[in-house]
């Protein structure tokens, strides 16, 4: 990171990050082209979860290249100045990069579901299996993560 006063390197600053967002972009790469997708997502032990339709150009993208980078951020704001070239942003993200792996087996898919729906509610909802079947739920094991602050 060029910016090592902006650097947040406490693991468990890094977790909170991860706890707070509500948005997660997932980027992609397949040959020349670049892909980025907000998605809602669960966070756990350095894996990140989620889950998508049965079909689709993300999920066409991971099938061939299973390598990904993510990032978050949480409490923006716009700092205005006088001067519009010093304009700058409070905010607190993560960025990271895995590899992704795809959840067929049922058990394992309700739990990664039970990851994604506690990052957003407390409520526990029973998932049926016919619902988890009409899901593509896949798992994005993060080989590192970063993060940084501004303002902060």
């Amino acid at each position: 990171m060029q910016r090592k006063d902006k650097e947040i390197t406490e693991q468990e600053v890094i977790d909170e990050i991860m706890k707070k967002a509500q948005v997660c972009r997932l980027a992609v790469s397949y040959e020349n082209m670049p892909y980025i997708v907000p998605m809602s997502f669960g966070y756990e032990n350095k894996a990140l979860y989620f889950h998508s339709s049965q079909a689709g150009l993300k999920l066409m993208i991971l099938r061939e290249n299973p390598q990904a980078c993510f990032e978050v951020e949480v409490e923006t704001q716009i700092v205005p100045n006088e001067l519009p070239c010093n304009w700058t942003m409070r905010y607190q993200s993560v960025i990271g990069f895995g590899e992704v792996e795809f959840i067929e087996d049922l058990d394992a898919k309700r739990e990664g579901m039970k990851i994604i729906m506690q990052h957003y509610t407390d409520e526990k909802a029973a998932i049926e299996d016919a619902a988890l079947s009409g899901v593509t739920l896949f798992k994005l094991s993060i080989s590192s993560m970063m993060g940084k602050k501004s303002g902060y």
